[in-house]
């Protein structure tokens, strides 16, 4: 069963991924941990501003709709291996924020030691997967080992995945990729971003360690850390 909170903060990050410009037709989709092995989420095929209470799904880990009038959205597989391997996470968000979907549209990664805050919050970088229709084993190969090292990645011409220990916390995320996506567009007429130098970044990512929410360092991108 999912409390009433739990919808009311669904639709209302669902609305607000709308009004923020980040999701256009039926982009987007969110979710939440109720438990161990049931999931609130919302639903396909639906515009995110016109999500309310009454339409959000109760799933379990397959995706199956436990109750609810509608289908659960294609990307779930994606949430789901992200709640899979993070026992810490209760709470999966994935929009098409304009800025940060041009860049991994690009082909980029981004590197956050530009902006001292977007270390601490979000670690040394946002990494990009390459996406694959249908999602194959090249694509879960790149996605699956990513979980445990970061709390925001970017997916090739489909946005950016993010999460946290609950709703806001993996909407703010998703906010700051943005934010930071957009400043470094913009630099780029301006030469180019800055970066802080490698001794000023591990001095942030022991703040991040600091405030809890350090994570292990990615041996795939060592540079980075």
């Amino acid at each position: 069963m999912i409390a009433a909170e739990t919808k009311k903060l669904i639709s209302f990050f669902s609305q607000r991924m709308d009004q923020k410009g980040w999701v256009a037709n039926h982009d987007g989709n969110l979710s939440t941990r109720l438990s161990e092995a049931t999931f609130a989420a919302t639903p396909t095929a639906r515009p995110k501003f016109g999500i309310f209470e009454e339409d959000i799904l109760e799933i379990d880990l397959l995706g199956k709709v436990l109750s609810g009038k509608s289908k659960v959205f294609s990307e779930w597989a994606v949430h789901s291996r992200i709640y899979e391997r993070r026992s810490d996470v209760n709470a999966v968000v994935h929009s098409h924020p304009p800025y940060a979907t041009a860049v991994g549209c690009a082909n980029q990664e981004m590197m956050t030691s530009a902006i001292p805050e977007a270390v601490v919050s979000l670690g040394p970088g946002v990494p990009l997967v390459g996406l694959t229709l249908p999602l194959s084993d090249l694509f879960w190969n790149e996605f699956n080992p990513l979980a445990a090292h970061y709390d925001a990645v970017m997916v090739s011409g489909n946005g950016v995945f993010s999460w946290g220990k609950d709703l806001e916390q993996a909407f703010l995320r998703m906010e700051l990729v943005e934010h930071l996506a957009r400043v470094f567009v913009e630099s780029l007429k301006l030469g180019g971003p800055q970066l802080l130098s490698r001794e000023d970044v591990q001095t942030l990512l022991k703040k991040r360690a600091e405030a809890g929410l350090s994570l292990p360092p990615d041996p795939a991108r060592p540079r980075w850390f």
